[in-house]
């Protein structure tokens, strides 16, 4: 029998200024933490894993191989989107965060401390590719945990600045894994450097791990998952349930037309509109942040440190571009600067690619750092604000993070070996430019297609579209 007793919304929840502070802190952290792991993981597949984990093949072989354990992540990461979405949905943002951070920070220090190829032979890649599921299952739901976190505890006015301390998280990550590689890269040899040097990055992540826990076990639950009209007792009704109220008539008016509104309507458009605008920032992030950093160094033969550095200089610069695409997105719509970044990224993905092969470090650098916070970090500015007001509060995070996840198998995970396999049979760059121009036109028509959500109630359960 269906329980329809239990404690009723008490109304509006508020929170203090000290409370955001911790939830933007929390949620920053927990995205820096997420992708210091993965950049450091992308970083040491293009430059060392091909050489301690697939050592007998050719040098390219050997990146198309790094670059597919890289991408197998991906996939641990939709089941942790699907598993983790739906706990966080059904009994808080909280405890889902909470969970997410020790899967992730305990399977990257035990990347750290794996035996090699030449150590215990074809066991040790599988060792590899099994930490990096582990790795994705946490992240799966991640960043859009956090997401969630932040877009619910911000000010309607500022949401889009707010939010944008989640891509600015992701910018920390990106930064402190590319720094450690870079100070790597200048004081180690390459016997030093593939004996115990890229074990360091790894280990040293524990020491973030835990003060992220600490945080996350003092963080209050989401205002908006407290004041949705199917949360009673802290945890949501179930569809069977929610239905058997409506048909008893058992809840109050205002409260009927509100929860009827989100558990009729039918999903699906909302969900397809946020998979698009997620397409073109991933895409871009796995080919500007993963694979050119191999292609640079095994095709063009330049200096490893090169994009390395190039990627540290673009995140210094992301530090600006995340917090003034906030900023603009609140002022002017999430719907215009969506349309005028990808344009962008379309205008100059193959100049950039000009500036990369051109023989000139800095004219690498100045292409990569362009290319980083125009495709990259601009995008996922707007993303991390747009995707959370797309979606009612009922679905948000499993749509969220499923939505992330899909995008992200679909382009990141597999964008980096269509790229490495399309330049190695045409022995060019153009394939680079032409899947830039085609992630970031994938994301101009949903852009266009989709409703303007800034200011949108987030506690209602329906999806904006």
């Amino acid at each position: 029998m269906t329980d329809t007793t239990r404690t009723e919304p008490t109304g509006p929840v508020t929170r203090t200024t000290r409370d955001l502070t911790r939830a933007a802190v929390s949620g920053w952290l927990g995205t820096a933490m997420e992708f210091m792991d993965f950049q450091l993981y992308s970083l040491a597949a293009a430059i060392v894993f091909n050489k301690i984990f697939f050592p007998d093949v050719s040098p390219a072989i050997g990146l198309i191989a790094a670059m597919a354990t890289y991408g197998v992540g991906y996939v641990a990461r939709l089941a942790g989107a699907v598993y983790f979405g739906r706990m966080g949905d059904r009994i808080g943002r909280k405890k889902v965060l909470f969970l997410t951070i020790l899967l992730m920070g305990a399977s990257t220090t035990l990347i750290g401390a794996l035996p090699t190829y030449g150590a215990i032979g074809i066991l040790a890649p599988v060792l590899l590719v099994v930490l990096r599921l582990v790795q994705g299952f946490g992240a799966g739901a991640e960043i859009a945990g956090a997401t969630v976190m932040l877009a619910e505890y911000a000010p309607v006015k500022r949401r889009g600045l707010v939010s944008s301390l989640v891509s600015l998280g992701t910018n920390s990550g990106t930064l402190a894994a590319s720094g450690l590689w870079a100070i790597l890269l200048a004081v180690l040899s390459e016997e030093q450097l593939l004996s115990w040097g890229w074990r360091l990055p790894f280990l040293l992540s524990f020491l973030l791990m835990i003060f992220a826990v600490w945080l996350r076990r003092n963080l209050k639950e989401s205002p908006v998952f407290e004041e949705r009209p199917d949360v009673v007792d802290g945890v949501a009704m179930s569809r069977t349930e929610v239905e058997s109220a409506l048909d008893s008539a058992a809840l109050e008016e205002k409260r009927e037309s509100v929860l009827e509104a989100g558990i009729r309507q039918r999903k699906g458009k909302a969900f397809f509109l946020a998979l698009g605008l997620r397409f073109g920032q991933a895409g871009n992030s796995g080919l500007i942040q993963t694979f050119l950093v191999g292609y640079i160094a095994t095709n063009l033969h330049a200096d490893r440190a090169v994009p390395t550095d190039a990627i540290v200089y673009g995140s210094l610069l992301g530090f600006l571009t995340v917090p003034l695409v906030g900023l603009l997105g609140d002022r002017f719509g999430r719907r215009p600067m969506y349309l005028a970044l990808t344009l962008l990224t379309m205008v100059l993905a193959f100049p950039m690619m000009l500036l990369i092969t051109s023989g000139s470090t800095p004219a690498l650098m100045l292409g990569m750092v362009l290319g980083l916070n125009v495709g990259v970090l601009g995008l996922f500015s707007l993303e991390s604000v747009t995707m959370a007001e797309l979606f009612g509060s009922r679905t948000r995070f499993t749509q969220l993070a499923l939505s992330k996840e899909i995008g992200g198998i679909l382009a990141t995970a597999i964008g980096p070996v269509v790229a490495a396999t399309l330049t190695a049979v045409t022995g060019s760059w153009w394939p680079i430019a032409a899947m830039l121009v085609g992630y970031s036109l994938i994301t101009l028509v949903s852009a266009f297609l989709a409703p303007e959500t800034r200011g949108r109630d987030l506690v209602r359960l329906e999806d904006a579209a």
